[in-house]
């Protein structure tokens, strides 16, 4: 049976919001019978387990009660009610700047984190060298972290984090001011714990990351816990809520309508299918370099994916999409007829169209999924008027398979050079 390393327990967070300073004193020395604060729950009845040696992402808009969370679980915030409890040394990545003394030098800092992690000098001693080494800040070490920049910042502080032997490592969103190296440093960090068997809790907007290096993964929303599942699985819901005002509706398969091609397609039964009905994806296919619909693709060869819409509203910037993801529900390609500039905005209401998009094959050779969908953008917001996500798989067939998802088709040369 799996050890908890943190137990979550009915935890709420209420904040007493004021619209004047004056109201918080005028009601704290009882001046008026009248309430004069509105309150705000910040986490309601918050219920999770999560075990040694997990890797768990926390995904949810702003405002969803994420970092309040990871506050409360870390101690830097009193739960309104409930209980945490925490089974194992946590090191925590919060804001920039939390745990920082900001006028003393990064090494002052170093020393002042180990301490407050219960760690001699002695002990600290012997772990800076790979604190420095980590950082890779040079000379700035000496010099006070108020001057650092925010990628600095960040690289010493993640430095700090995991060289103090944690159990739980708990970062909140920091790593985004890091450049592409540095995370990938960290990454690699990641891949030790995991291999070590500690527990890490991932706060993160990038959802590639979450569908890469997660277990599980949470999902909050306006301070309620919504779903608790595999990552795909939350970043396909989490995918809904960024598409406000959608409705869910089940995909069905008209066979009798359909002319086109999803009747010959191996086709999802579980497919995720929202939008608010502007418009309406009646029908889609996939072609091989033979016209044929089929869902196997021969690598190299060309095929085409076929849309058949139609647009049940005047749209003013509409676009039809396809992406296709790896079976972990990362995106690997895809295109849409904007990045093509194929304007859509002229087309007649309820008149049934198809789009075709043709390209090359050039993923390695393995079953991926392919999502289909017909967006826009109103008053500079997001809408979705109809999505299919995971509504098929293209099995490519490869004789020769590089490495990574795609292949580039390298031409090799053996060039003789003179002695």
């Amino acid at each position: 049976m799996k050890e908890t390393a943190i137990s979550i327990q009915h935890v709420c967070k209420m904040y007493h919001l004021y619209e004047k300073p004056l109201d918080r004193l005028k009601e704290s020395l009882h001046l008026t019978r009248k309430q004069l604060s509105k309150e705000f729950h910040a986490l309601q009845d918050i219920n999770l387990d999560i075990y040694q040696g997990e890797t768990i992402g926390i995904v949810g808009t702003n405002g969803s009660g994420k970092s309040t969370l990871l506050k409360i679980i870390t101690g830097v915030l009193s739960a309104t009610e409930g209980d945490v409890s925490v089974n194992g040394r946590i090191s925590a990545l919060l804001e920039l700047g939390a745990g920082f003394h900001m006028e003393y030098t990064g090494m002052e800092n170093i020393y002042l984190n180990g301490t407050m992690m219960g760690y001699t000098k002695e002990e600290i001693d012997e772990k800076v060298p790979k604190i420095l080494e980590f950082a890779d800040i040079g000379t700035f070490i000496d010099h006070p972290v108020k001057t650092y920049s925010s990628g600095m910042f960040v690289r010493l502080a993640f430095a700090v984090n995991i060289n103090i032997d944690p159990e739980i490592l708990i970062v909140d969103e920091a790593l985004s001011v890091g450049d592409v190296f540095f995370q990938t440093k960290c990454f690699k960090k990641f891949d030790e714990f995991k291999a070590q068997g500690k527990t890490i809790l991932l706060v993160t907007h990038d959802l590639s990351c979450v569908l890469r290096y997660c277990d599980r993964a949470v999902l909050l929303n306006k301070g309620q816990l919504l779903e608790v599942g595999s990552p795909k699985s939350v970043v396909d819901s989490y995918k809904k809520i960024l598409a406000r005002g959608s409705k869910e509706h089940k995909f069905q398969l008209n066979h009798e309508s359909s002319q086109l091609g999803k009747n010959k397609l191996k086709l999802n039964t579980d497919t995720i299918a929202y939008g608010d009905g502007k418009a309406v994806i009646h029908d889609f296919y996939i072609k091989d370099g033979n016209s044929k619909i089929t869902n196997t693709i021969l690598k190299g060869e060309t095929f085409v994916i076929g849309i058949q819409f139609s647009f049940e509203e005047n749209l003013h910037d509409p676009l039809i999409a396809f992406t296709i993801k790896d079976h972990r529900g990362n995106e690997i390609t895809g295109t849409n007829t904007r990045i093509e500039q194929v304007d859509l905005a002229q087309l007649k209401q309820h008149t049934v169209y198809t789009i075709e998009f043709e390209q090359e094959m050039n993923l390695q050779g393995g079953t991926y999924l392919l999502s289909l969908g017909c967006t826009g953008f109103e008053n500079d917001a997001l809408a979705v008027y109809h999505r299919l996500y995971d509504v098929t798989s293209i099995d490519v067939i490869s004789q020769k398979d590089s490495v990574g998802y795609y292949d580039m088709n390298s031409k090799v040369r053996l060039v003789k050079t003179e002695e």
